[in-house]
């Protein structure tokens, strides 16, 4: 039989099946008028919260400057579904796209889905969960004790422009073939952070003031990474790698896959699996 045949085949096959068991095929999503709904949450009566942002696709942007809520801010969309759900069970809240499994094949170039939100001062265990999107968080001067991070293929930028004013636990950032940047990292005022990554564009600036021994472990597959470690902080970075390339720029010594910069305070270890691609080390 022709080759060129058997995927048509086998495309009908399934079509046929689905159709023989009742499956219906999802119906493309249609624009509608486009509406901005006012989202608040307030501070649990505890006042600490675990807060998850379940958003999907589009765009969502953080800042802080909440007054007395937990979440301030808007939400703006044109496509019923795509309305925003707030819960609340004790210090947990969570806003998350209303439907998380309509069965529609929605495509964001004709729909809008755009959240706008500030976040309060209140002690927060933040969790964003998403997908395609484009997402700008600004989190400095917040009180987070821990942040995880969730995404598919994504194009981020994260930063911490002022100090954390809580001690962070753990930083994790999970996401897939993305452009991602985290600046400000050592603003964040973690203990450890792991970052997971495929094939991308990533970029991790531990500028601002380490305040304790830290620890960030990485691990991606091919990609072009940044890492940004200013001058005058203690560091040593540890590479295993099968191929990638690894640029180091002056004031690093090398010993075996073990890059030290010396300076005074306290000492930021990091630990990079990468599998291939460009890994940079720069001021």
């Amino acid at each position: 039989m022709n080759r060129k045949i058997l995927p048509i085949l086998l495309v009908v096959f399934l079509v046929t099946t689905a159709c023989g068991f009742g499956i219906s095929l999802p119906k493309a999503a249609t624009p509608e008028a486009e509406v901005t709904d006012e989202i608040t949450a307030p501070v649990p009566s505890s006042e600490k919260a675990r807060l998850t942002l379940s958003f999907g696709a589009g765009e969502l942007n953080l800042s802080p400057g909440a007054k007395d809520a937990l979440v301030d801010g808007t939400a703006t969309y044109n496509y019923s579904k795509l309305k925003p759900v707030i819960k609340t069970d004790g210090d947990s809240v969570s806003i998350q796209v209303g439907e998380n499994n309509f069965n529609t094949f929605p495509s964001f170039g004709n729909l809008t889905n755009r959240w706008d939100l500030k976040l309060g001062s209140a002690p927060t265990d933040l969790t964003i969960e998403a997908g395609a999107y484009t997402g700008v968080f600004e989190l400095g001067g917040l009180s987070l004790t821990g942040l995880t991070v969730k995404d598919g293929a994504a194009t981020v930028k994260l930063a911490f422009s002022s100090p954390n004013k809580a001690e962070m636990s753990i930083l994790r950032y999970e996401t897939g073939a993305s452009n991602v940047k985290l600046s400000g990292l050592a603003n964040a005022n973690f203990g450890t952070l792991v970052f997971s990554g495929g094939a991308g564009d990533y970029t991790l600036d531990f500028s601002g003031g380490l305040q304790r021994a830290a620890t960030a472990t990485i691990d991606s597959g091919l990609c072009n990474m940044m890492l940004v470690i200013p001058e005058g902080v203690h560091a040593v970075v540890t590479v295993e790698s099968g191929a990638a390339n690894v640029n180091a720029g002056a004031g690093w010594a090398q010993s075996g896959n073990v890059y030290t910069q010396e300076g005074a305070g306290p000492t930021l270890t990091v630990l990079i699996n990468i599998g291939a691609g460009n890994l940079t080390l720069t001021k």
